[in-house]
């Protein structure tokens, strides 16, 4: 690596970091406006989501037509069974937050974070170290105490959060591993992603949402406001910089980094809620939200220091070095090695 190339390594994480920050926030307010009663009360939740998957998917055929990025080969079957659990995932989500009270359908979010640390320990044996579970306790603390309200369950929401939280925590991890099995880039991944989701959200989603809303899709359309077309458009375009951020903060780092972003965001969304909606903004949520990024600080020191102390591990020598070579050779060509306390060839 050249030294230019390490110097462009950092930015581009920031870099990567921010692009999802900035478009996840920005398409929850896009959203807010185009789904609210108060705006223009789109409640097509999923088949939304299938919208956002055809634009980034049509990005991806342009961008594979213009060679600007190359086609990798990956199995059918990894694509199929990725987006069954990407679907799983949203679905199960849309169904948790209709089912249980938000206080729930939040504390549900709160445990992604142990349950991707237990996934990933059992997938692929990766231990974490003390610095970092007490940092991630910190984040889920402070998170809860400033989002976590009512909170109400029942049989059907329970099963539903259960298997979002399994599902989405199964999908992140998945992204990573993916793009490692593979050596793919995180947006070619996402171009071969994007239309299997988004076929499959589109014919299922208006039966979901007609499910949790009780309304029909082409009724909307049939009345739909040029305002509500912006704003869809909007959302759709904010939806590929946050799908390809995505995968980009999780190829780079991991399930867990990316969890701990999520709620960065939700602390950006309450303050972003409160300057632009007047949202009401409590001592409790100021507090919690102060807690929760003294977690995200503490989280990123113990990264770095896991970091530091893996790069200070010897390696074992598992092979012989050039110059032990050539004497090796050396000794062939001259005879027999002769052991020099006895003069004795070995």
């Amino acid at each position: 690596m050249t030294e230019s190339e390490k110097k462009a390594s950092p930015v581009s994480d920031v870099g990567a970091w921010a692009m999802n920050v900035i478009s996840s926030v920005g398409i929850i307010m896009a959203n807010k406006q185009l789904m609210s009663a108060n705006g223009y009360a789109f409640t097509f939740a999923t088949t939304l989501t299938g919208f956002h998957f055809a634009v980034t998917a049509l990005v991806g055929f342009v961008s594979n037509s213009t060679g600007y990025t190359a086609s990798k080969h990956v199995p059918l079957w990894e694509l199929l069974w990725f987006s069954i659990v990407a679907n799983m995932s949203i679905t199960g989500m849309n169904l948790s937050l209709m089912l249980n009270s938000v206080g729930f359908y939040q504390i549900s979010k709160l445990s992604m974070i142990p349950v991707v640390c237990v996934m990933e320990w059992i997938l692929h044996g990766k231990r974490y170290s003390k610095e970092v579970k007490v940092s991630v306790v910190v984040v889920v603390i402070g998170v809860g105490v400033c989002t976590v309200t009512d909170v109400k369950v029942n049989a059907k929401g329970f099963i539903c959060a259960c298997v979002a939280v399994l599902a989405t925590s199964l999908q992140q991890i998945s992204i990573g591993s993916l793009q490692k099995k593979y050596s793919i880039g995180a947006f070619e991944l996402l171009s071969k992603t994007a239309p299997i989701q988004a076929l499959s959200l589109l014919v299922l989603g208006p039966f979901i949402d007609y499910y949790l809303t009780g309304r029909i899709i082409s009724d909307y359309m049939k009345t739909i406001s040029s305002g509500a077309i912006i704003f869809i458009l909007i959302s759709c375009s904010l939806a590929v910089f946050c799908n390809i951020s995505q995968y980009l903060c999780i190829g780079r780092f991991s399930a867990v980094s990316f969890q701990v972003l999520g709620h960065m965001k939700t602390v950006a969304v309450l303050t972003l809620g409160w300057l632009l909606f007047d949202s009401e903004l409590t001592f409790k949520n100021i507090a919690g939200m102060l807690v929760a990024v003294a977690g995200m600080v503490i989280y990123s020191w113990a990264v770095e220091v896991e970091k530091g102390a893996a790069k200070n591990i010897p390696h074992s020598k598992h092979s012989l070095t050039e110059e032990e070579l050539n004497l090796l050779k050396d000794g062939l060509e001259k005879g027999p090695i002769k052991d020099p306390e006895f003069g004795e060839s070995k």
